[in-house]
């Protein structure tokens, strides 16, 4: 269904920085009836609105009823994007598309819920997954926010209905009147922390997910680092209900609750790691707080096919794996994905994150080879250097993959991991772009073979 072309008439919006967030935010609001200007600090940008009809100009603050700043850009730290400051001044609510979202459904008539993700990790998963249960019960569904389709773009679900937003930290400090039925915070490790001013003001964004719910609602929180279980506690005088999940729910390759046993994940093909089993567990208890009924759960969780990027096979070539985790941008997620295999040639580097790889020495020494690119290479290779990990730095993707093939091939180990550890920004347009590289690579080996 789509929104009443009046829902937001008489009322003025700016959408500042328009990319796969911004742009469709202000195809949804003048949709709806809004006044729309939109702006980007790139010309490019500029003319590409300007051609699909929005009125392209810098915004006046004066009347406006929000500023729509794309998440990446930021409002306060490192430093404030000029129009956010003015906004600031002059008393302008600057807001998250996904808190539009929810004003547009209850301003339709609709009481659909709404279910939010957040977490330093697994978020995407867990997002898909419960997208995927929710569908698989027969419940209609609208997956978004940071994941795939902007969440002023989802379209208008009936009463019974569930939209499912990932929520990152970005977005999370930018909510205004967006309460969530039921909310989950999956884990907590640094990051972004430049944004925020450093781990509490990280943690604190994070923590907005649980504002504003109520005796009704629930808060699910990941158990399995102490960042995590702190927000736990202190969330002990909150309304929401509060359910603590982990890992260890996994154990043994089968997924249980407090009821009882789930489903055996060893039969779920899509979900491999004890990671995944937190975030499976995470996806069954915001389901069983939907009202899912356990059998259907189950189905989901079994037959859930996975997203791209997150411990992707990609390729068979001479008896050796092929895994896209291009996903991984940081020492955590990777961390994650070396604890699923015994021994690997890996491919990591990048931009590094505060740490750089530091914490990943408890798993060096499942790593037989690695192969390192991008910027900060030589970073990687010290600390792998003082570990006695064997190394090289190749520079690019495309050498990675052939050296890590041959190195593979010749019996060091028989996968090989994509997993960087860092973000992409330095040689691709993103972990997507990188993650798709990889895979066109695998896809040559398999062909020369």
């Amino acid at each position: 269904m789509n929104f009443p072309a009046t829902l937001f008439a008489g009322q003025r919006f700016a959408v500042v920085g328009l990319g796969r967030n911004g742009l469709p935010a202000a195809h949804a609001l003048s949709a709806m009836g809004a006044d729309v200007t939109v702006w980007d600090d790139t010309q490019a940008a500029r003319e590409q609105a300007a051609a699909q009809g929005l009125r392209v100009a810098e915004p006046v603050m004066d009347g406006l009823a929000a500023l729509v700043l794309s998440p990446g850009i930021p409002h306060v730290l490192p430093n404030a994007h000029p129009m956010a400051t003015m906004a600031i001044t002059a008393g302008v609510p600057i807001l998250s598309d996904a808190d539009l979202l929810f004003r547009a459904v209850r301003a339709a008539g609709s009481r659909a819920r709404f279910a939010g993700i957040t977490g330093t990790n697994g978020k995407s998963t867990t997002t898909a997954l419960l997208a995927h249960i929710l569908a698989t019960a027969g419940i209609p569904v609208a997956a978004g926010g940071n994941l795939g389709t902007a969440s002023l773009a989802l379209p208008r679900l009936p009463d019974d209905g569930v939209y499912v937003l990932e929520m990152s930290s970005y977005m999370l400090e930018r909510l205004a009147t967006l309460r969530f039925d039921v909310a989950v915070m999956l884990n907590l490790s640094p990051d972004h922390l430049d944004r925020h001013g450093g781990m509490a003001g990280y943690a604190r964004a994070k923590r907005a997910i649980f504002d504003r719910q109520t005796a009704a609602d629930t808060a699910v929180l990941g158990a399995d680092d102490a960042e995590s279980r702190a927000m736990f506690a202190s969330l002990a005088g909150a309304p929401a209900t509060r359910i603590s999940i982990s890992a260890a729910q996994g154990d043994g390759g089968v997924l249980r609750d407090s009821h009882g046993i789930i489903c055996h994940l060893a039969e779920a093909r899509a979900l491999p790691g004890a990671h995944n089993a937190q975030n499976a567990a995470a996806a069954a208890a915001m389901a069983t707080a939907l009202g899912v009924p356990r059998g259907k759960i189950a189905d989901g969780i079994l037959s859930y096919p996975g997203l791209p990027h997150r411990l992707e096979v990609v390729g068979r070539v001479r008896g050796v794996t092929f895994i896209n985790d291009s996903k991984a941008t940081n020492a955590d997620s990777a961390e994650r994905a070396l604890a699923c295999y015994p021994r690997v040639v890996w491919i990591a580097g990048g931009m590094a994150k505060s740490g750089g790889i530091a914490p990943l020495a408890p798993w060096f020494d499942r790593i037989a080879a690695a192969f390192l690119i991008g910027r900060d290479s030589a970073l990687l290779a010290a600390t792998l250097a003082e570990h006695g990990v064997k190394h090289s730095e190749v520079g690019t993707l495309d050498m990675a993959t052939e050296a890590a093939a041959q190195a593979a091939f010749s019996g060091a180990a028989p996968v090989v991991l994509l997993s960087p550890a860092c973000a992409s920004w330095d040689q691709f347009t993103g972990f997507d772009a990188r993650g798709d590289r990889f895979r066109t690579l695998v896809a040559a080996l398999q062909e020369a073979v």
